[in-house]
């Protein structure tokens, strides 16, 4: 997953301190699963890493990364996920959580993809090959796809029908036809799924970065909705399908969901309205040049709302201790200083013209950066 600050604060339950989603101590940690964690170094992998490891309820933890982390008290093998030598660093486990995935914006989409199939391709295999009862892949509710006639909320179970045009969507669909066809390939592996909402909490994504701009962007006759994912409640929702109290494929996120009229009130920043094909138009040709890492894909979960259900999660005894708005908060607060425009961070001398042009000059600017760039690529 992108890689969330490892100091984010602890889980906490707002509603009721009797249903906290704290590891459950129990008598012996002889009787608890072993479970293996892939991308344990950073992000929610070093978070669940070390929730694991605190808990009672564990009897030991594999930690995978390409570096080793911070928790002392997990097992550690240093490899990478494509390697098949992670066969026998997982001999012995019961679970393997797979967090092993890139989906920075920055990175190569090639090559990003090429990591993450062939990741997910290796690690159940060898799973498989190694006795593993269960597979926990971490993928995003965004596979279910942003558009206008969708449900609010749509159930768990509804089609995925988003496409491959956002950023790392295209690989979250092909991790999720693997792990549906791994048991059919490997008769008693089964495999959990696991989709989070808009994900926060040290987070750097295509959804993270429209909060960083000077104005919110909407586009005319669109219908956004918003509904967030801290980190935190993802990690105890991870620790509940580690731990076999939910299985399948569920959703993880706040419950309900906010209309942009209360993000924009909630937020104190204004909106900027464009027309559809100006939107869409100026996107993907600041992307087409390279000015900007996200495809007009990535407006779309912008637009339209991808609202999902959190039933399954909540018929288990789960309950997120976040709620949209606090997430939100938490959001602003994260990204405050940070200037970006049609998802192109911009330093500080930039964001002072954006700023003193307006939002609306500077995404409409098209032109403008084309011809720079152009310009720049004859001199060269």
């Amino acid at each position: 997953m992108s890689s969330p600050d490892p100091q984010v604060r602890a889980a906490r339950n707002l509603s009721d301190p009797s249903t906290e989603n704290k590891p459950v101590k129990s008598r012996s940690r002889n009787r608890g699963p072993v479970v293996a964690v892939t991308g344990a170094a950073g992000g929610v992998g070093e978070l669940l890493t070390a929730r694991l490891a605190a808990s009672e309820d564990i009897k030991q933890v594999i930690a995978i990364d390409e570096r080793r982390g911070e928790v002392s008290e997990a097992t550690w093998h240093i490899l990478d996920v494509r390697d098949p030598a992670i066969a026998e660093k997982l001999r012995g486990a019961d679970v393997v959580v797979h967090l092993a995935l890139d989906l920075d914006l920055e990175t190569d989409p090639a090559a990003r993809t090429a990591y993450n199939v062939r990741g997910t391709q290796t690690v159940l295999t060898a799973a498989a090959a190694v006795g593993v009862h269960r597979v926990v892949l971490c993928t995003s509710a965004m596979v279910y796809g942003a558009l206008p006639d969708n449900d609010i909320p749509l159930a768990e179970d509804a089609e995925l029908r988003a496409t491959a045009e956002a950023t790392g969507v295209g690989d979250l669909l092909e991790i999720e036809r693997l792990g549906r066809r791994a048991p059919r390939a490997h008769p008693g592996l089964n495999v959990t799924v696991v989709r989070p909402t808009v994900l926060v909490g040290g987070t750097d994504t295509a959804l993270t970065r429209y909060f960083e701009s000077p104005r919110l962007l909407v586009v005319a006759g669109s219908r956004p909705a918003w509904q967030f994912c801290h980190v935190d409640d993802l990690v105890t929702a991870l620790e509940y399908a580690a731990l076999e109290k939910i299985d399948g494929e569920f959703a993880v996120g706040c419950d309900g969901w906010l209309e942009q009229e209360e993000v924009e009130e909630l937020s104190g920043v204004r909106r900027m309205e464009l027309p559809s094909a100006v939107a869409l138009g100026a996107a993907a040709r600041l992307h087409r040049i390279g000015l900007t890492p996200s495809p007009a894909g990535d407006l779309a979960y912008t637009m339209h709302p991808w609202v999902v259900s959190v039933s399954r999660l909540h018929d288990a005894g789960w309950r997120p201790s976040w709620t949209n708005e606090e997430v939100l908060a938490a959001l602003l607060e994260e990204v405050e200083g940070r200037h970006t425009v049609a998802g192109r961070r911009l330093g500080r001398k930039d964001a002072t013209a954006a700023g003193a042009a307006g939002a609306t000059v500077a995404l409409l600017g098209t032109a403008a950066l084309v011809r720079r760039a152009r310009k720049a690529r004859r001199r060269i």
